[in-house]
């Protein structure tokens, strides 16, 4: 395409036609590009991408200018996203400058000589991007210990502190798509970095990626481990359930093609569970995930086939992971039909086991997480403590004894694992269902009995998948602008949590609380979502059938006025 004078000059913001070539700055970012990458993959695949783009393919120019929009961001989750070439995507020249950062700032601290940990899932490249971190954090002066196989994130995430490591890396994308990729950063104390480390390994970043990625050093020298991690892990979770005797239990167990069918199955037998009924064609890592549309446990459709194996079975309840296990879902019978539990449900389950076997400490959870396991600690006496969204905030509580997300993100043991993990909320969801079995009662029965001593809870997501992010930056603007006084029929008021209150930092949130109903409104931190967090909660009831009718109505409302205030298109 040229311009109107026809002096072949592009036309400002135009795309290529045939055998134009693309814009000057983005065909030198391609062919500096070419020069460093290590990958022949990505080195053809942006080759293939450049020659479409200069033969007027639309969808490769697009491709091309998000990919060299500029550096794939890290932060707090340290860096998610697509794989293929380009800095704005996951791929060995960004991880590499990721460790190369990752490295610098661990010197620069003082932690010349000690361990890092450095763990990864089954996804595409994940294996090569842990292998490409453990050479350039060897060559700078780390101990590196490098799993020689893919593991579960929250067994390496064990190991960080069962072998006194100064960080970890886990190589992840959770339950992304099969296209993406992550790169996982903890310290010394277990957890997911927060500010300001997030910020102080970024600059390093960005100052390894001023040079060429051949001028980072690389070592061989590190150290593989094996089986002796995941026994460590094992016995530890093992633990956590020692102490109920009851086993009788039949369940169902689906990893999601993930990394978590071994480990759960072991940690199983160590404690003296039966075998689980797999979900066969779930049941080995596979990147592709193929029997899933999305290999996260909470979206419809993702456990049908463990629900189904259940029903064959005649299973006690269904246990779902996600593909890196750190998250835990369960389904199970409730008024005589399968359905999976909400987070907020399992949450509030795996808190009362907790709190009646008398464990001791602070009682937390997410802002976006129901407000009922306040009222859960406080029934027994102990200190309930609200965060930010992300296990990177309420792993860091003090004296925490239990947290947990609705994201069915669980932490039953903060002083091995400061991070969720879905294998041992399994275990304590095993010895929970075992108990009541023998009791004569299963899970919908405790949660009957949590309705009746406090009242009817209800929680809903509401969310909102955009491919334009500006359109969750307008919502917000527009909630911020005019907020509604008014929701499902009852007077709000509104906490912008934009500059932080005395119990959280700042964080792009705003929070509508009446005297029945509760909004969270919220940019997710990993997808390219607006989410929303309804609940409702009313008294307490000895008749739940009306009681839970009056929620779900209530909630249905709440929904809709909130849904009308955004004026955007849900997710599907």
């Amino acid at each position: 395409m040229t311009s109107p004078a026809g002096d072949g000059s592009p036309r400002p913001g135009a795309l290529p036609g045939p055998g134009d070539a693309l814009p000057d700055g983005l065909e030198a970012a391609i062919s500096a590009w070419l020069e460093e990458d290590p990958d022949p993959a990505t080195q053809l695949a942006l080759t293939h991408l450049r020659d479409r783009a200069r033969d007027g393919d639309p969808s490769a120019h697009a491709e091309l200018t998000d990919a060299f929009a500029g550096p794939l961001a890290f932060g707090t989750a340290g860096l998610r996203g697509a794989l293929g070439p380009g800095p704005a995507r996951m791929n060995r020249v960004v991880v590499g400058r990721a460790a190369a950062g990752l490295a610098r700032y661990l010197i620069d601290g003082g932690h010349a000589g000690g361990r890092v940990i450095v763990g990864f899932d089954a996804r595409y490249n994940s294996e090569r991007f842990a292998r490409d971190t453990a050479e350039i954090l060897a060559a700078a002066g780390l101990r590196v210990l490098l799993c020689d196989r893919h593991q579960p994130t929250p067994v390496v995430a064990f190991g960080i502190r069962y072998y006194g490591c100064v960080a970890g890396v886990i190589v992840t994308a959770s339950h992304n798509p099969p296209q993406d990729n992550g790169y996982k950063v903890y310290l010394g104390d277990g957890s997911q970095i927060v500010p300001p480390a997030d910020a102080d390994i970024a600059a390093r970043i960005a100052r390894a990626a001023e040079g060429p990625l051949s001028a980072i050093p690389r070592d061989g020298d590190y150290e593989f481990l094996g089986d002796d991690l995941v026994e460590a892990y094992v016995d530890r979770a093992v633990s956590l359930v020692a102490d109920t005797p009851q086993r009788d239990v039949v369940w169902v167990h689906t990893a999601l093609h993930g990394v978590g069918s071994d480990v759960v199955a072991r940690a199983a037998a160590a404690a003296g569970f039966p075998a689980p009924c797999q979900v066969a064609s779930q049941a080995d890592p596979d990147p592709a995930f193929p029997t899933v549309g999305f290999p996260n446990p909470e979206e419809p459709g993702a456990i049908d086939l463990a629900v189904a194996k259940a029903i064959e079975v005649g299973a006690d309840v269904a246990l779902a992971n996600d593909p890196d296990a750190d998250r835990c879902a369960v389904a199970c019978p409730v008024d005589g039909a399968w359905r999976m539990l909400s987070g907020d449900e399992l949450g509030w389950l795996l808190a009362t086991a907790s709190l009646d076997a008398g464990v001791r400490g602070s009682y937390a959870c997410s802002v976006v997480s129901s407000t009922l396991l306040g009222d859960l600690a406080a029934a027994h006496g102990q200190p309930f403590v609200q965060t930010l969204t992300g296990f990177k905030w309420i792993a860091r509580v003090p004296g925490l004894a239990f947290g947990y997300e609705e994201a069915i993100g669980y932490c039953l043991d903060p002083d091995a694992v400061a991070d969720k993990d879905g294998i041992t909320a399994a275990l304590t969801v095993l010895a929970l269902v075992a108990r009541l079995k023998s009791e004569g009662r299963t899970l919908a029965d405790l949660l009957d009995r949590l309705a009746r001593d406090h009242g009817v809870c209800r929680t809903e997501p509401l969310s909102y998948r955009v491919a334009d992010l500006s359109l969750i930056t307008d919502a917000m603007r527009r909630l911020r602008a005019a907020p509604p006084a008014v929701l499902a029929g009852e007077t709000v008021a509104v906490d912008d949590l934009a500059a932080g209150t005395p119990g959280l930092p700042a964080t792009d949130a705003l929070v509508f609380t009446g005297a029945r109903v509760r909004a969270v409104v919220r940019p997710s931190g990993t997808e390219p979502k607006l989410k929303c967090y309804l609940q409702v909660r009313l008294p307490p009831a000895s008749d739940l059938v009306p009681a839970r009718a009056a929620a779900s109505a209530l909630l249905a409302r709440l929904r809709t006025d909130l849904a009308a205030c955004l004026g955007l298109r849900q997710a599907g």
